[in-house]
C-alpha cells in the first residue's frame, strides 16, 4: 500500500489560560489530509514556548521534564503509525490515535466497546436531549448486553465485523429463555443493539448493517383500560382513608388528562394557562420524549385541582412516589371491585380509550394530546381500540336499520 507522512504538531490553547499563568498542550496528528486532535494533559506558561523546535525554552528542570513527555508522545505515535504500516491494513487518522491510546483501530473496534461509546455520549447528553430515567435504561441494557456475551459465547466481548443474523436470533433466545423476556420487551432491547450498530456505522467501525434484512417478532399486546362502568365506579366510591381518596383523586385527574406519572408529579399553576378557546390548558414538556403538551382541562379534572388547590405551596396535587401510589391503587381497586391489575400508567390509557376514542375523537388529536412522537407509536398501540369501538358503533347502527 502506498505510505503517506504523518505530521505531529504541538499547540498551544493559549484562550485558556489557567490560574497559574499556563495553558494546555493539545497534539494534532494530521495523515492523508484528514486531522485529529487530542488532549496530552501537558501544561506551559505560552511566553516559553517555541513552537518552530516544538519544544520550551529556557533549558530549566522544569522544562527539560516537559520537553522529555513531549518526545515521548511523539515517540508512541510514531510506533503505533509503524505498527499499522506494518499489518499491511488500510487505516486513517483516528486509527493512528486508536493505536496510539491503546484501544482497537476501527476495523476492529467491538461490540460491547461501541454500546459504552453510546452510553458514554449519551451521558453527555441526560438532561438536555435525553430524560435520566432513559439513560438509566441504557445502562441496564449495556449491563444485560455483557451477561448475553458472556453466557452465549464465552466471551467478554465479540468483534463487531463478526456479527450476523444469528447474533439477533441467540439474543431474542437467550432473553427468552434466560431472562424470561416477553417479547415486546425482546423487540427494544434489539431496537437499542440496532442503535449501537449505526453508530459503529457512522464512526466507521463497520461499512454496513448485519442486520438489515432483520424483521422484528410479531406481538400481541392488549392494552388495559378503565370501562365507561368502572371510572364510574371508581370517581363515586367514597373513600374514609384520607390517602386512597387523594390517590383516587390523581388517578382519576390523569384518566382526563392523560398525564404519565412524572408529568402529574411535575404539574405547578404556570403549566395552567387561558387557551385561545379561552379555556384552561395544561401546558408542558413531556419528560420522556421532550414533546410538547397541550391538552384542555377538562371539566372533572378541573375539580379536582380545585380541591387540591390550597395544599401545596409548588405543585397543584399532593406528592407521592410512583411506588406507593401503585400499591394505594392496588388496595383502590380491591375497595371499587376492580379485577384489573391498577398502575398509574393505566390513566393514561383509559384517557386514551374511554375517555377520547369511545367519544369519538380522532386519532390524530389522540396521538397529539398523548404527546406521541408520532401518529405510528399511537396507531401501535391503539389501533385495536378502535376497531372495537368501529364495530360497536356499526352493531348500534345495524339494529337501527333492521
Amino acid at each position: 500500500m502506498e505510505i503517506n507522512k504523518l505530521n505531529v504538531l504541538f499547540l498551544l490553547l493559549k484562550a485558556r489560560i489557567n490560574k497559574k499563568g499556563k495553558c494546555a498542550i493539545k497534539c494534532r496528528l494530521t495523515y492523508n489530509d484528514k486531522r485529529k486532535e487530542f488532549a496530552t494533559g501537558l501544561f506551559i506558561n505560552p511566553n516559553y514556548w517555541n513552537s518552530k523546535k516544538q519544544k520550551a525554552f529556557p533549558p530549566t528542570e522544569e522544562h527539560e521534564i516537559l520537553n522529555s513527555q513531549i518526545s515521548l508522545i511523539s515517540q508512541k505515535i510514531n510506533k503505533a503509525f509503524f505498527m499499522l504500516q506494518v499489518q499491511d491494513i488500510e487505516f486513517d487518522v483516528v486509527d493512528i490515535l486508536y493505536a496510539y491510546q491503546g484501544k482497537n483501530i476501527k476495523k476492529n473496534r467491538t461490540f460491547l466497546e461501541t454500546v459504552s461509546l453510546h452510553n458514554s455520549r449519551m451521558e453527555k447528553l441526560v438532561g438536555k436531549s435525553y430524560a435520566p430515567r432513559y439513560y438509566e435504561k441504557w445502562l441496564g441494557t449495556e449491563t444485560l448486553l455483557k451477561d448475553f456475551v458472556k453466557f452465549t459465547y464465552k466471551k467478554t466481548d465479540v468483534l463487531l465485523s463478526t456479527l450476523t443474523m444469528k447474533f439477533l436470533e441467540d439474543l431474542d433466545y437467550y432473553l427468552k429463555s434466560e431472562k424470561d423476556h416477553k417479547q415486546i420487551t425482546v423487540n427494544k432491547c434489539i431496537q437499542r443493539v440496532r442503535k449501537v450498530i449505526a453508530l459503529g456505522i457512522s464512526e466507521g467501525y463497520l461499512n454496513k448493517d448485519p442486520f438489515l434484512a432483520y424483521k422484528p417478532k410479531r406481538y400481541s399486546k392488549q392494552v388495559v383500560f378503565l370501562t365507561s362502568k368502572e371510572l364510574e365506579t371508581l370517581e363515586k366510591k367514597v373513600f374514609v382513608q384520607k390517602k386512597l381518596k387523594q390517590v383516587r383523586d390523581m388517578f382519576i385527574f390523569c384518566c382526563y388528562t392523560g398525564l404519565a406519572y412524572a408529568e402529574m408529579s411535575a404539574l405547578t399553576r404556570k403549566n395552567i394557562v387561558e387557551g385561545f378557546d379561552g379555556s384552561d390548558w395544561i401546558k408542558m414538556k413531556r419528560k420522556k420524549t421532550d414533546s410538547a403538551l397541550s391538552i384542555p382541562l377538562l371539566p372533572r379534572a378541573k375539580n379536582i385541582l380545585e380541591i387540591y388547590k390550597n395544599d401545596s405551596e409548588k405543585g397543584l396535587l399532593p406528592v407521592i412516589s410512583n411506588q406507593k401510589f401503585n400499591s394505594y391503587l392496588k388496595e383502590i381497586a380491591g375497595v371499587c371491585g376492580i379485577e384489573k391489575r391498577l398502575t398509574h400508567h393505566i390513566a393514561r390509557k383509559t384517557f386514551a380509550t374511554t375517555v377520547l376514542l369511545y367519544n369519538d375523537v380522532p386519532m390524530e388529536i389522540v396521538s397529539e394530546l398523548l404527546g406521541h412522537s408520532n401518529m405510528s407509536v399511537t396507531q401501535a398501540h391503539y389501533g385495536k381500540v378502535v376497531q372495537k369501538s368501529i364495530s360497536e358503533q356499526m352493531k348500534v347502527l345495524s339494529e337501527k336499520l333492521k
